[in-house]
């Protein structure tokens, strides 16, 4: 049985008019990938800035498919197995395991304690020969500065896979994060900006990318792309170069089955219309958070708390926090006092990702750096609280301030 807590990380994010939408879609009968699905991409594709939206079955789906679609045999400049590609060290695994799927070969810089992103001057001391692609992660809504990224990889003739599955609704001077690279990937978790339940987005401005993705995400089926008129003229000329076969089913390329259901995407559909609202909330809750913190004596001593770089409008999807040095060995206490206390936390993703035992299972050790110093202060002293979709509760805050500032009294 789930334990219940006055202050979860996230709250229930499906609302009645969800359910309404959904049980529309049930009663059509028309439950797997169809007519909503199209009008969420096309709405989303609209509000983000990018030339073309393809929804997926999870954030994860879209990291796999972007990858993936970077690396097929049909794409001009592709990835190949044994290229270097750079990412943080910070990173969730999904991020990582579709680069060694595809057999590239991971090089991680560590980040900024000051946002939590990728340090942009450790980039182009990583960058080899075999360096081919940066896997930018845009964490918890913030970013680091995209448009210096761009100049780094436009010199050196990089892909960029922006990950943006936790910051959806943020703008870097006055630009949706998530459209600043070759690939843009986002989540609908029931944790994140917006839910669909579970759903995923993936993001681009090149035709023949948006093709490649298009093929992967069904099979490397041909026959989807009937019900999308844009790939007509790619669908009639494989239809008239093969004439001995059922064109309902011509495959022609790899691919995996990373559909979603109109059932998600009519919520995620429905929810995205709300996205700016549920921004506006989150944001205040988490002003309210600290201000409630900062009214009492000595928070400074304490605590700290990550900002938003320059030239940044966030969509903060949690709240992470960060403990004074003093109260690193006391940590591990502290949040199970906040946990038996019903307060929800969290590590701040996964933590550096080089203390898991999958980063030593695939031997990453042999090739990159032993320590990631950054990180590690993180890692040692940041967690996350959740910061919640609708206006908390006064008295809430209140209790969860009294709660954090009870640290000096964890022994």
């Amino acid at each position: 049985m789930k334990k219940k807590y006055f202050y979860p990380l996230s709250e229930e994010g499906i609302t009645n008019q969800d359910i309404a939408v959904a049980n529309k879609v049930l009663k059509s009968k028309q439950i797997t990938m169809s007519n909503y699905t199209r009008k969420f991409e096309k709405e989303f594709s609209k509000k983000i800035g990018s030339r073309y939206a393809l929804m997926v079955n999870s954030g994860s789906s879209a990291n796999l498919l972007a990858v993936f679609a970077a690396g097929n045999l049909m794409r001009k400049n592709r990835l190949k197995p044994g290229d270097e590609v750079i990412l943080p060290i910070l990173c969730w695994p999904t991020s990582l395991w579709p680069l060694i799927q595809l057999g590239l070969k991971p090089i991680f810089v560590d980040i900024d304690k000051k946002n939590l992103n990728i340090l942009e001057d450790q980039i182009e001391k990583k960058i080899t020969k075999k360096t081919k692609a940066i896997m930018l992660i845009n964490v918890l809504g913030n970013c680091c500065d995209l448009f210096k990224i761009k100049k780094i990889a436009k010199k050196h003739k990089l892909i960029i896979f922006e990950d943006n599955c936790e910051s959806l609704g943020s703008k870097y001077k006055n630009k949706n994060l998530g459209t600043f690279g070759d690939f843009g990937t986002f989540s609908f978790f029931y944790s994140h900006q917006i839910t669909s339940g579970e759903g995923g987005m993936v993001t681009c401005n090149n035709p023949k990318d948006y093709e490649i993705l298009f093929s992967l995400r069904s099979h490397g089926w041909l026959g989807g792309l009937m019900s999308y008129s844009r790939n007509m003229k790619t669908y009639n000329s494989y239809i008239k170069k093969n004439p001995n076969l059922d064109p309902r089913y011509i495959f022609t390329n790899s691919g995996f089955n990373l559909r979603p259901m109109d059932i998600n995407a009519s919520i995620g559909l429905n929810q995205f219309k709300k996205l700016d609202i549920f921004k506006k909330k989150r944001n205040k809750n988490r002003n309210l958070i600290i201000k409630s913190l900062k009214s009492s004596a000595n928070w400074d001593n304490q605590f700290s708390f990550i900002e938003a770089r320059n030239d940044l409008n966030p969509s903060w999807m949690v709240l992470p926090i960060i403990l004074k040095t003093k109260f690193k060995k006391i940590k591990k206490k502290f949040l199970n006092f906040l946990d038996n206390n019903g307060v929800e936390t969290r590590p701040i993703i996964s933590g550096s990702f080089n203390n898991q035992p999958a980063y030593k299972l695939y031997k990453f050790d042999k090739y990159n750096d032993k320590f990631f110093p950054n990180s590690q202060f993180i890692e040692d002293h940041g967690f996350v609280i959740g910061l919640h979709k609708h206006q908390m509760k006064k008295t809430n805050i209140e209790k969860l301030s009294r709660l954090m500032m009870k640290i000096d009294l964890i022994k």
